[in-house]
């Protein structure tokens, strides 16, 4: 009963200088160095420090710097992969910016004789050309319509001096008529006598 008493009680003791060990590994760099500090002997004025206790608090220190470093060097290469993320996404947003710049001016153009206008510019100009055109289609019928009476009129004087000229030469051949029957008429007297 002593031996199983015994061998309890050692196991009791490395267990729970086990979990101890952990409980100071697992506690923050400021707790150890108190720790440390406060479990340390004084002599004079100075500190007497355990080997195991300096080299445990210099293990754990070291392994802190270089979870740091880890995750400095992590943290790092996060930033630089994010960096050429965010400048990737600059030059894709720039070309999606002139992509985009380019198609509202295709959008908002129309391609006259092979130059891009604005649909303003494309609709003075269009509107300009209708109102010249309707402008000079004015100005032609008023023409035609001045020409037409103008041609009209001279018409009717034509026909007015044909039809003078006609009673004129009618009027004419009467004459010519009657003095070649008088004309005959006097020969035929003149044969008479």
């Amino acid at each position: 009963m002593k031996r199983t008493f015994i061998s309890l009680l050692v196991s009791l003791c490395c267990i729970l200088s086990l979990s101890a060990q952990e409980a100071t590994n697992q506690n923050t760099l400021e707790d150890q160095f108190t720790d440390v500090i406060d479990k340390s002997n004084s002599y004079q004025e100075f500190k007497v420090i355990k080997k195991f206790k300096i080299n445990q608090l210099k293990k754990s220190v070291l392994d802190s710097v270089a979870a740091f470093e880890a995750t400095i060097d992590t943290l790092t290469s996060e930033i630089v992969a994010q960096k050429q993320e965010i400048s990737t996404l600059n030059q894709t947003l720039t070309s999606t910016n002139n992509d985009l710049a380019a198609s509202r001016e295709k959008e908002d153009g129309i391609y006259l004789f092979g130059m891009l206008l604005r649909k303003s510019t494309y609709n003075a100009i269009l509107w300009s050309i209708i109102g010249i055109l309707v402008l000079l289609t004015g100005v032609f019928v008023m023409k035609f319509r001045r020409s037409n009476s103008i041609t009209r009129d001279a018409k009717l004087k034509l026909e007015e001096t044909e039809s003078e000229f006609d009673g004129h030469r009618q009027r004419s051949l009467e004459r010519e008529q009657q003095l070649r029957r008088k004309l005959q008429d006097e020969l035929n007297k003149q044969r008479k006598v």
